[in-house]
C-alpha cells in the first residue's frame, strides 16, 4: 500500500464509528479494495435480500466485483446509536442510474464487522406521487 495512503487510513481508523463507515462506502466508490480491507473485520458478516449472513471472503467475492458499477454515495442520514451506524444514502450508478439504500452497520473498535442493507427505490420513483407501483420484491433495477 502507498504511504499515501497509509497515512489517509490511519487518520480514518482513529476517528468515530460514523468516520469508520463512511470511509468504507468512499473506499467501495473509489474501488480503494486496500482501504476497505482494513476497515472490515476478519469475521465480518453481511446480510441483504440476496445474501444471509455470508462471510468476509464470500463477500468479497459476491459484492465487491459491483463496485464497478458504482459511481458514488450521497448521504442522506448517518446515525450511530451505540455501536450500530445507520446510513440511508443515495447511489449513482456509473449508467447514471440513481437508487437509494438502508443499511446498518457494526463497528467494533475500528472495523465494521457487520452490515445489513435493506434496499430502497430507484431513483426518480416508479410511482408517481401518492401512488404505487404493481412491482414487488427482490432488488431495485439499478442493481
Amino acid at each position: 500500500m502507498p504511504e499515501r495512503k497509509l497515512g489517509a487510513l490511519e487518520a480514518v481508523m482513529s476517528q468515530d464509528s460514523i468516520s469508520i463507515v463512511r470511509a468504507s462506502y468512499e473506499a467501495y466508490a473509489r474501488k480503494d479494495r486496500a482501504v476497505i480491507e482494513a476497515l472490515i473485520a476478519d469475521d465480518f458478516h453481511f446480510t441483504s435480500p440476496l445474501d444471509n449472513r455470508i462471510d468476509r471472503a464470500t463477500y468479497f467475492a459476491r459484492c465487491w466485483p459491483n463496485s464497478e458499477r458504482i459511481e458514488s454515495f450521497k448521504f442522506i442520514h448517518l446515525v450511530a446509536d451505540g455501536d450500530r451506524v445507520f446510513v440511508t444514502y443515495e447511489g449513482r450508478s456509473k449508467d447514471g442510474r440513481m437508487f437509494r439504500n438502508t443499511e446498518i452497520a457494526v463497528v467494533h473498535g475500528k472495523q465494521i464487522y457487520e452490515v445489513e442493507v435493506y434496499f430502497g427505490w430507484s431513483i426518480p420513483h416508479r410511482a408517481a406521487p401518492g401512488k404505487f407501483s404493481d412491482e414487488r420484491g427482490g432488488a431495485p433495477d439499478s442493481w
